[in-house]
């Protein structure tokens, strides 16, 4: 096992950057040995944090590919822009080094494929960076459900549902990929916040897959009206077009006979939630009322279950996940509530030892894909479209 790792860091934008401020900060057995942009603003100022926080300089380079060059680096963090995700998780695995890729969604399922068939030829592992399967309301659902508390599982329900309207009005002053997406594309481009927590309680990839799905959008409004708002005639989106739409919907049908509806809800004015809902036939859990309702226990309460709103929190003590009963143990650390340090701290435990992944590229893959189908149902008027089984029929007995 090795006893500290070398890594580089690709992609140093917002995202990049606070990525790598946690890692050096909490990983004491990693050395950030490169860091990787673009933009020589953000490769000089990442290498200046790593340096003031008591490391050895990093190299700073332009092109991942010479990252992926570097002899001794064990593995790189995927920090780019969206559609560079897969495209540099790919080379990474043909240069042997694991990898650790930020979410977002596919544009194509050619790559999808490309990335499984890369990983099964080359069988370099590559991980899913997708913190929200870490948070501590998730995992303690998911230790429920495998305890048969919640039934029979029938219906889960989640979605990124984020006010990012100044992010994308701003995206050309701030070099943010995330305009340029809602200009051109209609689809569910954000899936695997919500699909890797219920892909966990579904055992998809694992004894379940998803088999088809049908998906729509709602008119795109949503920026215009903040635009013309926030702006003036003058501003350089004023006359745009946007086309993804302001609300998309997308249900799932998977093969145990489950149902899974995840929505996109980013360009109209809200609260943040991830909308993470679990119905099992004695059970069910809410996050938007942060509630738990059980057959035989809450009953009296159907009429008047806003008084019962936040008792998840009491079920902490007796079904907060093992992982996390450690973790508070030993003291929260990271960004998101401490679920991003969680997932790379799995990361560089299975790079040490040289283990599979947990979020694997299967994972991977099938999340990934359910933007490029999601946009090609849209484009069809809602038609269903089938979800390719990325394991080529490995998932009726993998565990």
């Amino acid at each position: 096992m090795k006893e500290k790792l070398k890594i580089g860091m690709i992609g140093l934008g917002a995202r990049g950057a606070s990525l790598l401020e946690m890692i050096i900060r909490n990983a004491k057995d990693v050395e950030v040995a490169a860091v990787c942009d673009l933009y020589e603003d953000r490769r000089e100022a990442a290498a200046n944090a790593v340096e003031q926080a008591g490391g050895s300089r990093p190299t700073a380079i332009e092109r991942y590919e010479d990252v992926l060059a570097m002899a001794d680096i064990d593995a790189v963090v995927i920090g780019a822009s969206w559609a560079a995700h897969i495209e540099i998780a790919v080379a990474a695995m043909e240069a042997g080094k694991y990898a650790a890729s930020e979410v977002g969604g596919a544009y194509s399922l050619q790559e999808c494929w490309r990335l499984v068939e890369t990983y099964e030829r080359t069988k370099t592992p590559v991980m899913l960076m997708e913190n929200c399967c870490y948070g501590r309301d998730e995992l303690m659902v998911l230790n429920m459900v495998k305890q048969g508390l919640f039934g029979e599982i029938v219906h889960c329900s989640g979605g990124y549902h984020h006010d990012l309207r100044s992010e994308i009005a701003g995206g050309e002053e701030n070099r943010h990929y995330r305009l340029q997406e809602y200009i051109h594309r209609n689809c569910d481009n954000y899936p695997t916040h919500e699909i890797g927590p219920i892909a966990r309680v579904l055992d998809v990839n694992r004894g379940n897959r998803m088999l088809s799905l049908v998906s729509v959008a709602s008119k795109a409004s949503g920026m215009q009206e903040y635009i013309r708002r926030t702006g003036d005639d003058g501003h350089p989106l004023a006359g745009v077009r946007f086309q993804q739409g302001d609300i998309v919907t997308t249900v799932i049908r998977c093969a145990r006979g489950e149902t899974i509806a995840i929505t996109l809800d980013t360009t109209l004015p809200r609260s943040y939630s991830r909308g993470f809902t679990v119905r099992g036939t004695k059970g069910m859990f809410m996050e938007d009322n942060h509630s738990i309702f059980m057959d035989g226990v809450h009953d009296e309460h159907h009429d008047d279950w806003k008084g019962q709103w936040g008792n998840a929190e009491s079920y902490y003590e007796q079904y907060d996940h093992p992982i996390w009963k450690k973790y508070a143990k030993e003291g929260i650390v990271g960004g998101h509530g401490g679920m991003d340090w969680l997932a790379f701290a799995d990361f560089f435990d299975c790079v040490k030892k040289g283990r599979p992944t947990p979020i694997d590229v299967y994972d991977m893959a099938a999340w990934m894909s359910l933007s490029a189908l999601s946009e090609e149902s849209i484009a069809l008027g809602g038609h269903p479209v089938a979800c390719p089984d990325f394991t080529n029929g490995k998932w009726i007995t993998r565990r």
